[in-house]
């Protein structure tokens, strides 16, 4: 009965979008990507469908991904909410002929049905907590599902306890939880989660494996963005009020260069226009000119007078510029957003700077603070000092290893989520 009841309000719901995608070129587009699309299976066989919201779950189901076609013959339908998230994906699988690629049908109905009439499903892998009715009442009349790195946010038990009722009946239809953190496991079970189903394995983001570089293409880079013997701040996945604290603290910053990375690059020409105006800035895109899909290409040198701040206006940059990072700081943290992943700059051994906004990211915060691997600082008088920290040299390295030994000490003790999360999916204990 809720479930006719639910897709009732989502037939009644299509009126007013109908008449917003007349409206709006953007929504047009975003519908029919989405329920319009051509669902393209290469083949009909057995499959492991993996369903993520955006690039952050893309990335986190990657050596998930890579454990099933190394170690099994299923093919991989995986699907996402977002283009960036299909953008990234495409990069990673584009010549893996087990892989297919689709975006999430926003829990259409007739659109899930004609999805499984096209596979063979075994299994529905959940990243994190995408609550979706008609996808896992739908898939477990044919598979088991699995929800893994599972996460109730400080932010969403309030929403979610107010529909308790609903959310039980759709946590019987799935088989097992692996969330992150205890506090997570016990919030899931609050809510309606059967508690023998229920397990915590840690955070798969521990298990990250980013592109590594080259010395010489992170030299190369250096020199091509005029680097010239100053330190680099890079501040990633910034938000909307968050790059004025940031220019308040680099104003009292000596021989630095900044380079700004917001979250959404369209806010790029915004910042510009009402932040920038005073520096010498340099836009990437004015460095960089993409060939192609997979070359890049430099087309022009930055001028002879080093621009005091970079603003990255391309996607899929970020990773490269923590690696060149002398100071990397986290962005999402300094405005109530929660934080973006504080595992990113860790992975290329620079101890991430961050804000006291973290609810996205807490259990994972916490750790790094205690292990003295990242900086939270409240305000520009404590992001200016925990930029402006002189690095010192540990002289008693049997009490105190550096920043980089604590690092790897880091994630090799959390080396370990990937494999117990695979073995359960796979009911191997």
């Amino acid at each position: 009965m809720r479930r006719i009841l639910y897709n009732l309000i989502r037939i009644i719901l299509y009126i007013p979008l109908g008449i917003g995608i007349i409206f709006s070129n953007k929504l047009r587009k975003f519908v029919k990507k989405r329920l319009f699309q051509k669902i393209e299976i290469k083949e009909k066989k057995d499959t492991i469908w993996i369903h993520c919201a955006s690039v952050g779950e893309v990335n986190l189901a990657e050596p998930i991904i890579n454990k099933f076609l190394n170690e099994t013959k299923t093919k991989i339908l995986l699907t996402m909410m977002t283009d960036t998230g299909m953008e990234t994906a495409r990069k990673k699988y584009v010549d893996e002929t087990r892989v297919d690629l689709l975006f999430f049908p926003l829990d259409d109905y007739f659109c899930i049905n004609k999805i499984l009439k096209k596979i063979r499903l075994k299994k529905l892998v959940i990243i994190e907590t995408e609550i979706w009715p008609n996808l896992i009442l739908l898939c477990s009349k044919k598979s088991k599902v699995v929800l893994i790195n599972g996460r109730i946010s400080d932010r969403s038990i309030g929403s979610y306890t107010k529909i308790k009722f609903i959310l039980r009946k759709i946590f019987c239809e799935i088989d097992t939880f692996i969330m992150q953190t205890e506090q997570d496991k016990q919030r899931i079970i609050f809510l309606g989660a059967p508690e023998d189903k229920v397990y915590n394995y840690g955070n798969l983001k521990f298990n990250i494996e980013l592109p590594r570089f080259e010395k010489k293409e992170l030299d190369d880079l250096r020199g091509k963005i005029n680097v010239k013997g100053r330190k680099i701040l890079v501040a990633g996945s910034t938000r909307d009020g968050e790059e004025e604290y940031l220019l308040e603290a680099f104003d009292r910053l000596e021989n630095y260069l900044l380079i700004l990375v917001p979250r959404h690059i369209e806010r790029t020409t915004d910042i510009c226009e009402r932040l920038l105006q005073k520096y010498n800035y340099q836009r990437w895109t004015d460095i960089y000119k993409e060939e192609g899909r997979e070359n890049v290409e430099i087309i022009q040198e930055l001028s002879k007078k080093e621009p005091e701040i970079i603003i990255v206006d391309k996607i899929g940059e970020l990773r490269k510029l923590y690696a060149i990072a002398d100071k990397a700081y986290v962005g999402g943290t300094m405005v109530d957003v929660g934080g973006h992943s504080l595992l990113e700059p860790l992975f290329y051994r620079k101890p991430p700077i961050f804000g006291p906004f973290i609810q996205n990211v807490k259990s994972i915060a916490k750790e790094v603070v205690a292990r003295e691997i990242g900086t939270q600082v409240n305000g520009v008088e404590e992001l200016y000092k925990a930029i402006n920290l002189k690095e010192t040299k540990e002289k008693n390295n049997e009490k105190n290893d550096s920043a980089e030994k604590r690092i790897d000490n880091f994630f090799e003790e959390n080396s370990h989520v990937v494999d117990l999360t695979f073995k359960k999916i796979m009911n191997r204990e």
